[in-house]
């Protein structure tokens, strides 16, 4: 049986929920909902985030910049619920007038400079830091390229084939396959690059793995939407495993993807070294 057909109106409006996992969360405006003023810490650097994919991104390069002594890059990191609403706060859309996380005010300067999106912010670190971006032009246009290729994968992966998988209240074929295929074209694109290189943007570690990484080595070992692994026969995809096995081991992004998560083992908000060795394994 087919799935049922919808005919859409002259004019779309928005008068129901769509429902889901995340239907509250979803309206077609932007701006804020209420007022609230975003907490601020000691640090140069002020993160707004949740630990989803895109956030760990964040702090993952947070934590490489201070494990290879850049002391700047010392940051507090504060929860945004999005469950709650915390990014249609007057505070947050201040900062992302897009109201997605993660967000960030660099308080380093005599002037705050806020970046927002994710790609956006791995750029503006790599470049204050000097590190995880090549400056040679032909290296940095390869990293960039593949930076740029991840941004555009993500919405596909989750917003498309997480969404209409795992999280959409009812399962459809066609969007399922639609976006089940594009995402193992994505996922084959990523296996086969690693086939000819250890990283993506070629033999040294970049801003364009530490974007790649929560995305895909979250399916390669089955912790992302279900039993999607086993759906998308992510046990063939070798090279990909390969590298999200070796970036998972470096220590900083072990204390990365610890923060602003909730439960046992992470830290809801980041303010020192501390915070996340407290919570590191014995």
């Amino acid at each position: 049986m087919s799935d049922p057909t919808y005919t859409p109106p002259k004019v779309w409006t928005w008068d129901a929920e769509s429902g889901g996992a995340w239907a509250k969360i979803n309206r077609p405006v932007a701006g804020a909902t209420h007022d609230k003023d975003l907490p601020r810490g000691a640090h140069p650097l002020q993160l707004y985030s949740l630990g989803t994919p895109n956030g760990q991104k964040v702090t993952i390069m947070l934590e490489e910049l201070l494990a290879a002594g850049k002391t700047g890059a010392e940051y507090d990191a504060w929860l945004i619920s999005i469950g709650d609403g915390d990014q249609f706060s007057s505070g947050f859309v201040s900062i992302n007038p897009n109201s997605k996380i993660p967000a960030l005010l660099d308080c380093s300067g005599p002037t705050p400079i806020r970046v927002f999106e994710s790609g956006a912010i791995l750029m503006h670190l790599a470049e204050k830091f000097g590190l995880f971006l090549p400056t040679e032009p032909g290296a940095r246009a390869e990293c960039l390229s593949w930076l740029m290729w991840q941004m555009s994968t993500a919405p596909v992966i989750g917003g498309g084939f997480g969404h209409f998988y795992f999280y959409a209240p009812e399962k459809y074929e066609y969007p399922i396959n639609r976006y089940a295929m594009e995402a193992k074209r994505i996922i084959d694109v990523a296996d086969r690059r690693l086939a000819e290189t250890p990283y993506l943007a070629g033999e040294d570690y970049t801003i364009a793995d530490i974007a790649a990484w929560p995305w895909l080595a979250r399916l390669a070992t089955g912790d992302a939407y279900g039993d999607a692994a086993t759906f998308l026969d992510m046990a063939r995809y070798r090279n990909l495993a390969r590298w999200a096995d070796q970036i998972g081991q470096r220590k900083a992004v072990q204390r990365g993807v610890r923060v602003n998560r909730t439960g046992e083992g992470f830290v809801a908000e980041h303010h020192s070294a501390a915070d996340i060795d407290a919570v590191l394994p014995a």
